[in-house]
């Protein structure tokens, strides 16, 4: 599984990079708190509801969570559906926010 740091990514942000974020968290907690990503919870993602990110199949995707945990069974499942180029956002949004 790949990864990304929040300090890579939030440096390519900052540099206006385009990137693909998929926040793989529940609803609530992409409202409390998050980084501009297209919500697609995890539970979404192990059904095979991927609709919405499905013309990213050969784009790089850095899926994200809380902690890093959900975007990783993310990531894992995205590969063997087909999914060329996914990252994991390593320590997730608890991470993110360490580094303002």
């Amino acid at each position: 599984m790949q990864t990304i740091s929040v300090e890579e990514l939030k440096k390519r942000m900052d540099e206006g990079e385009p990137v693909n974020l998929v926040d793989v968290r529940e609803p609530n907690e992409n409202a409390d708190f998050n980084i501009g990503g297209t919500l697609l919870p995890l539970g979404e993602i192990r059904n095979y509801n991927t609709d919405v990110i499905d013309d990213l199949k050969d784009k790089e995707v850095i899926l994200y969570c809380r902690s890093g945990n959900r975007s990783g069974m993310a990531t894992q499942i995205l590969e063997q559906m087909g999914f060329s180029n996914v990252k994991n956002l390593t320590g997730g949004m608890l991470a993110w926010q360490q580094i303002k």
